[in-house]
């Protein structure tokens, strides 16, 4: 049976004309007339039996219906998008590799994978690897994304994976905020202000007890998202980080920011290689997965984790 679709030139149209609020605007981002716009979008009206848009004196604004449509159509045009240039990309590779689009949590990605990517992209020159920024958990069947780097405590339902390591987690600060002070304890420690995880309420209680100690304030400080942002607080003295220690380890080493007590505490979270059951198959996938496990086998060597 005949799929029942509009022309691409009038949804392309609609998907302009509706990001801009204006077909003017539209036009002249698609090279063509204002009015091509206008019988574009009146044809794709007529074929939905539906308006799209409201016209007023003081130009167009979308209807309730066009503003839903209007959502879906720009989310399916992405992915033809991205589909289209990824052909396009194994193509100028001689149809060898693939593309995988990854979710990672930004302070990982930056922190520890890309700066280890060069090595993967040398023994697998046609996979490209393209990267989305997720914190929180997702479905993949919402997204066009085949897989995920996630800390949790273990694999989401529909989906495989891989544990790539633990997560251990160090206090971290400036230099000039411990005024050269190395005799640091658990206890004397509480008194620096604590830098919070927004997504780890509990971060530095759970830590405190590793110690078998009460802090009453526990829980108050500045709050922030991302490990990236606690580092860099770190880094200008305004408190004491609890953070991954992968994630810090070249300001450790820089001196920018020292571990300001010897206790390293495994979380109760692990980062894993999570992938729909379906895409399991895929080669890109699984190249890139097997690379992924020694890159975390060396690192958990190197830190004394294997």
């Amino acid at each position: 049976m005949r799929r029942k679709l509009p022309s691409t030139a009038a949804l392309a149209a609609f998907e302009a004309a509706a990001r801009h609020q204006s077909f003017t605007k539209a036009a002249a981002e698609l090279a063509v007339t204002q009015s091509a716009v206008c019988r574009q979008i009146a044809s794709l009206e007529s074929f939905l039996g539906v308006a799209l848009f409201r016209r007023s004196q003081r130009g167009v604004g979308l209807t309730e219906a066009g503003q839903r449509y209007s959502r879906s159509v720009a989310a399916r045009l992405d992915e033809v998008e991205r589909d289209t240039l990824d052909l396009m990309a194994q193509a100028g590779l001689g149809g060898q590799g693939g593309a995988l689009e990854l979710a990672v949590v930004p302070t990982f990605a930056t922190q520890w994978l890309l700066p280890r990517l060069s090595r993967f992209q040398a023994a697998h020159p046609g996979i490209t690897v393209h990267f989305s920024s997720r914190t929180r958990p997702f479905l993949f069947a919402d997204t066009g994304l085949d897989a995920a780097i996630h800390a949790g405590d273990g694999l989401w339902p529909g989906t495989e994976g891989r544990l790539l390591m633990p997560e251990t987690l160090v206090t971290v600060a400036s230099p000039a905020l411990l005024k050269g002070r190395t005799d640091w304890t658990p206890q004397s420690l509480s008194t620096l202000p604590l830098l919070q995880a927004s997504t780890r309420p509990y971060a530095w209680r759970h830590w405190f007890e590793s110690q078998g100690l009460e802090v009453e304030h526990d829980m108050a400080g500045a709050r922030m998202e991302l490990f990236s942002m606690l580092s860099e607080a770190a880094v200008q003295g305004l408190g004491v980080a609890l953070v991954p220690r992968m994630l810090v380890d070249n300001e450790l080493a820089s001196g920018r920011l020292v571990q300001v007590v010897p206790h390293t505490f495994l979380s109760d979270r692990r980062y894993h290689l999570l992938y729909p059951e379906h895409k399991a198959a895929s080669p890109a996938l699984k190249a890139f997965a097997d690379w992924l496990d020694e890159e975390a086998a060396r690192y958990r060597q190197e830190v004394g984790l294997a």
